[in-house]
C-alpha cells in the first residue's frame, strides 16, 4: 500500500479550525437569499489523531438526487466510523438551492455539475461552485461524488472515473462496484475538474432521483468504507464484489415510435445482441415494434416512464471488457442472498414493470 499524503496540521474551513482527533459541523457560506440571509453548505469534518489523506464525500450536486444524501446521513450516524488516520469531509447536500426546491438545477437554471471550478464574479452557479471548490476540494487528496440517474430514469450501481490515472483507478476499484465506466467526464463537471486540480475523484451512479433507496444506501456506505480502508484511514477488511469489469463503450437504445412500453429486462441484467429489450404498443394495445439490444452487455440504466416518443432513451447498455460468460459464471457461483448488489438489482427492478417476451 502506498504511503498516504499527510493531513494538514492546521485544517481550517470557513474560518473554523478543526484540531486533530476532533470533529466539527461547519457551515460554508456560498450565497445569499433575496432577503440577504446566508445560504450555506453544511459540512462535517472528522479528523483522526494520526496524519493521512483527506477525502471528501459529496451528495446532491443535483438537488433532486437524494440517494447520496441517505448514504452520508448513515455515515453521520455511524459510530463505527472511527478514523485511524487522515481526515474525512462529509457533505450531504452541495446544491442547497436545488435541494430546497426539489429541483436538479440551481434557480438560474444552470447545472452546478457543469460549473466547476467556478468563478467568484460569475453567475450564481459559478459562484457556488467556486466557493465550494476553493474551500473543500483544494484541501483534499481524494474525493467521492454520489449521484443518481436523471429524472424518470434509474441506474444500476456503477462507478465513473478516469481509469487511465492510477490514483483514480485505485479508489474506483476499491469502492466495490461491479461496473467501472471509463471516462474523464464532461468539461466543467465536478469530478473532472477536481481531478484536474490534483484531487483524484470518482463519481458513483446508483438508483433514481427523489428517493432514498435502502439497498442503494447500503451499497454506498459499504463503498465509502471500502475506500477508507484502502487508503489506510479505517481499520477493517474491505468487501469485494462478485466480479469487477471495466466498461469502455456504452450505447442507448431509443424508441423508434411513440407509444407505451412493456419492458423485458431490468437494471443490472445481462443481455445478448438481438435480445428483446421492450415492446412498444399503441395506446389501444396494437403492437408497433420490439426494441432489441445491439450488443452483448449489461443494463446500466433504464427509463422508468413507459410512455415514449420517437428518439427518447429507453435503455442504457454497457459493453464489459470481461467476457459475458465469465460474468455469468461468477454470478452463478455467488451467494446472491448475501450480496448487496443483488438486493439493489431486485429493488431497482420494482421501478420497472417487467413482462415476458411476447411469443412470435
Amino acid at each position: 500500500m502506498a504511503t498516504p499524503p499527510p493531513t494538514r496540521r492546521r485544517f481550517t474551513i470557513a474560518g473554523r479550525t478543526v484540531a486533530t482527533g476532533q470533529q466539527a459541523d461547519i457551515r460554508l457560506k456560498v450565497s445569499e437569499t433575496y432577503l440577504g440571509d446566508d445560504v450555506s453548505i453544511h459540512l462535517r469534518v472528522i479528523r483522526a489523531k494520526r496524519p493521512g489523506p483527506t477525502i471528501f464525500v459529496t451528495a446532491a450536486i443535483h438537488g433532486d438526487e437524494l440517494n447520496g444524501v441517505g448514504v452520508i446521513h448513515d455515515l453521520l450516524f455511524n459510530d463505527s466510523l472511527q478514523l485511524a488516520r487522515g481526515a474525512l469531509i462529509l457533505v450531504p447536500v452541495v446544491n442547497v438551492f436545488g435541494f430546497e426546491a426539489n429541483e436538479r438545477y440551481l434557480p438560474d437554471r444552470r447545472d452546478l455539475n457543469r460549473s466547476f471550478p467556478g468563478n467568484p464574479k460569475g453567475s450564481l452557479a459559478a459562484r457556488v461552485a467556486h466557493a465550494f471548490f476553493e474551500n473543500v476540494v483544494r484541501r483534499c487528496d481524494y474525493g467521492i461524488d454520489l449521484h443518481t440517474a436523471a429524472i424518470q430514469r434509474t441506474n444500476y450501481p456503477n462507478i465513473r472515473a478516469k481509469l487511465s490515472d492510477p490514483r483514480i483507478r485505485r479508489i474506483a476499484e476499491a469502492f466495490g462496484a461491479e461496473l467501472l465506466i471509463s471516462g474523464a467526464g464532461p468539461e466543467g463537471s465536478f469530478r473532472r475538474e477536481a481531478c484536474a486540480a490534483g484531487c483524484p475523484t470518482i463519481c458513483v451512479e446508483a438508483g433514481e432521483p427523489w428517493k432514498i433507496e435502502p439497498a442503494i444506501v447500503q451499497f454506498g456506505v459499504r463503498g465509502v468504507r471500502n475506500v477508507l480502508i484502502e487508503l489506510g484511514m479505517l481499520k477493517g477488511t474491505a468487501t469485494r464484489p462478485t466480479y469487477q469489469t471495466r466498461v469502455n463503450r456504452t450505447t442507448w437504445v431509443r424508441a423508434m415510435v411513440g407509444g407505451i412500453l412493456r419492458f423485458h429486462v431490468a437494471p443490472g441484467q445481462i443481455v445478448r445482441a438481438g435480445q428483446e429489450i421492450a415492446s412498444n404498443s399503441s395506446l389501444m394495445g396494437e403492437e408497433q415494434n420490439v426494441l432489441v439490444s445491439p450488443i452483448d452487455g449489461i443494463i446500466l440504466g433504464m427509463t422508468t416512464l413507459p410512455a415514449v416518443k420517437p428518439g427518447e432513451p429507453v435503455c442504457h447498455i454497457g459493453r464489459p471488457t470481461l467476457a459475458i460468460k465469465k460474468i455469468e459464471q461468477a454470478l452463478g457461483a455467488e451467494n446472491g442472498a448475501q450480496n448487496v448488489l443483488r438486493r439493489a438489482e431486485r429493488h431497482l427492478a420494482t421501478s420497472i414493470r417487467q413482462v415476458p417476451v411476447p411469443s412470435s
